[in-house]
């Protein structure tokens, strides 16, 4: 806006000042408030400039240039009823005398959203046929713009936010929140004088992390982060990992970085941040890079990036975790998500294929909008769809959150009776605009033997995508986990670590949640000892048959994993029943399916003297045979340590 107001201002001084028979006043007093009025522009003086240019049309109302003029000052100042009024005034001087004014005169319409007559003056402006073709670009966008909020305005969609309140909110400026999958933990920026001050004595300001915890349903007071993640320097526009255990923010100026803005992680290790670490040149460039979101599997990394190599001003970029651990080269999320114009505050739902952003570029509101876009089942991301009207307005949305559940959203912004300059906000989501629901399972993680605190790995894998949904690992001195767990599926938990047994559980949830769906559970590991045993709770076989089902792969995949980190290792597998049927086909059943595990395992390479497979029938059941759900835990496949 202020590129095209240079030009035509500098169109103005330069057509109509130096060649003053053609301006359409004779007023001499008009003229030099005027000319005067220009000189006060170009040495960006605004309100000496409005000032003079009010007074030349005051002077001589039909004067054309100067009410262009003044139209064109105002709108820039912000004054968007005023400089409508003056467009008109000049429409009705010179209707054709100067294209360019029915372009600004919709832009001025579009900031208050009378988007009824920014179509009228954007198809005059098209309508002729001497226009610059970079503005024609714009006004043809502007003008998809307003035809799509004129609709959307008649066709508003629920919105209802609530201020977060005075335990998040200050006089000072919030925004950029992130959150943890239970819901219990928020972190974001507040912008703040700090505590260092300019040589003139004036106060300087520097964004930091502050975080507040949820009791009893309510946000406690926000405090600082504090070192090591805060400094003197600038730090945000960050996102928490669904378990909260590493954030990914964006530190500029820092030394070590690639270019004006690098992104960062740091780990929580013990109630403490460590050091952060530049994520290196495979994700940042030496461009600007920041606002990161994180898949729940932490193996993919969505950013913005003003790289050259862009399609826009500022893209969306992906990198994804390499087998050893470090960052792959980004790429460019292409022509679906990215614009010629800016997309920014990417958000990548828990559930892993629900992408929220905001895009200058798509068809919406304003300055920028909020999108969805889905996964498809290609793997690649749809067109993205507006978020409506009033969660989309006039101005310029920047970044939301979508809690696990997916019924809240939250986002940042200065709106009449908040707390102080930009607040977080909450409001209920609508349903079209949902992601898939995400619950999770917390607890801790201790040696069963000894109930010292383990560092332990958990995955959930989809049983029948073999996709890893979520991962994460628990805290080294606590012990404590969180992770997250879609709906919709079956799924395999793994929890293994270094001289210990893995742990397998399994996990059914349906499409819609309930709120009973909630996991907190504590998980004893057990070392690595002859003797000891465990369930596998993800092998399954066909009804009354030793046939693996698909489903068993993973469970399968995990056990052959830990025999290969385990090469001296000796097991039994053994196969139970219920106590329905005979005696002696459930011994033969039972038999035949620890065979089953067996013949997998050395048909993958693990040798036979290692293996031995044995069927218990139903004479070592571990419940009662009561119930359905009893005989379906005496229905299981075992293994047993021989020797180390």
């Amino acid at each position: 806006m202020k590129f095209l107001r240079i030009i035509l201002f500098l169109l103005i001084s330069t057509t109509f000042s130096q060649a003053q028979q053609d301006l359409s006043s004779t007023n001499k007093k008009a003229i030099r408030l005027f000319n005067e009025g220009l000189k006060s522009y170009q040495s960006k003086m605004n309100n000496e400039a409005y000032g003079l240019l009010k007074a030349a049309v005051t002077e001589d109302a039909s004067f054309f240039e100067a009410q262009i003029a003044l139209a064109d000052l105002c709108l820039d100042m912000e004054k968007f009823a005023e400089s409508r009024s003056c467009f008109e005034s000049a429409a009705k001087i010179r209707a054709d005398k100067f294209p360019p004014m029915y372009y600004r005169w919709a832009l001025a319409d579009f900031a208050i959203a009378e988007y009824t007559a920014a179509i009228t003056h954007l198809q005059k402006y098209l309508g002729f046929t001497k226009i610059n073709e970079q503005t024609k670009k714009k006004a043809e966008r502007l003008l998809r713009n307003a035809q799509f909020a004129e609709q959307a305005v008649l066709h508003p969609v629920n919105f209802k936010p609530e201020n977060l309140g005075t335990e998040i909110n200050s006089k000072y400026s919030e925004y950029h929140p992130s959150i943890t999958v239970d819901n219990q933990t928020i972190v974001f920026t507040r912008m703040r004088p700090s505590d260092e001050f300019t040589e003139n004595g004036g106060s300087q300001v520097e964004e930091d992390f502050f975080m507040s915890i949820k009791k009893d349903g309510k946000w406690l007071p926000c405090i600082s982060v504090g070192p090591p993640l805060n400094s003197h320097g600038n730090e945000g526009a960050h996102c928490l990992s669904p378990d909260g255990r590493f954030i990914f923010f964006t530190g500029c100026e820092r030394p070590g970085g690639y270019g004006s803005c690098d992104l960062f992680i740091s780990e929580y290790r013990g109630k403490k941040w460590t050091e952060p670490a530049n994520l290196g040149e495979a994700v940042n460039s030496g461009s600007w890079e920041a606002q990161p979101t994180v898949s729940a599997d932490g193996q993919e990394l969505i950013f913005v990036s003003k790289r050259k190599e862009g399609k826009g001003m500022a893209d969306l970029w992906c990198s994804k975790r390499q087998a050893d651990g470090s960052w792959g080269l980004a790429f460019n999320l292409g022509d679906s998500l990215n614009t010629d114009m800016e997309e920014f505050g990417p958000f990548l739902h828990p559930d892993g294929k629900t992408l929220y952003f905001s895009s200058a570029g798509h068809p919406g509101m304003g300055q920028r909008d909020f999108f969805i876009s889905r996964k498809g089942k290609d793997g690649k991301w749809q067109k993205p769809v507006n978020l409506g009207y009033p969660i989309n307005t006039s101005g310029d949305e920047m970044h939301m959150i979508i809690s696990a559940d997916g019924k809240k959203a939250y986002f940042s912004a200065d709106r009449e009776g908040g707390m102080g300059l930009r607040d977080i906000y909450t409001f209920d989501l609508n349903p079209e605009i949902q992601p898939q629901a995400v619950t999770f399972m917390k607890g801790r993680v201790f040696n069963k033997k000894s109930d010292s605190k383990v560092e332990a790995k958990f995955e959930v894998i989809d049983l029948f995508t073999k996709q890893v949904m979520a991962a994460s690992s628990s805290d080294p001195v606590s012990g404590e986990f969180l992770l997250s767990l879609p709906a919709g599926s079956s799924y395999a938990l793994n929890v293994s670590a270094p001289g210990y047994l893995f742990f397998s559980e399994n996990y059914t949830l349906e499409k819609q949640l309930k709120p009973t769906d909630v996991f907190e559970v504590n998980i004893p590991l057990q070392p690595i000892e002859a003797g000891e045993s465990i369930v596998l709770k993800n092998i399954f076989f066909a009804t009354g048959s030793a046939a693996l089902e698909e489903i068993s792969q993973t469970e399968l995949g995990k056990l052959l994993e830990f025999l290969k980190k385990n090469p001296s290792l000796k097991i039994e597998i053994s196969g139970h029943t219920d106590d329905v049927g005979n005696e002696q086909s459930n011994l033969k059943l039972s038999q035949s399916r620890a065979e089953a595990v067996k013949n997998y395992l050395t048909e993958k390479g693990i040798t036979a003297d290692r293996l031995t497979a044995k069927g218990y029938g139903k004479s070592k059941p571990i419940a009662l045979n009561t119930s359905d759900e009893g005989r379906k835990q005496n229905r299981r496949t075992e293994f047993t340590v021989l020797s180390k």
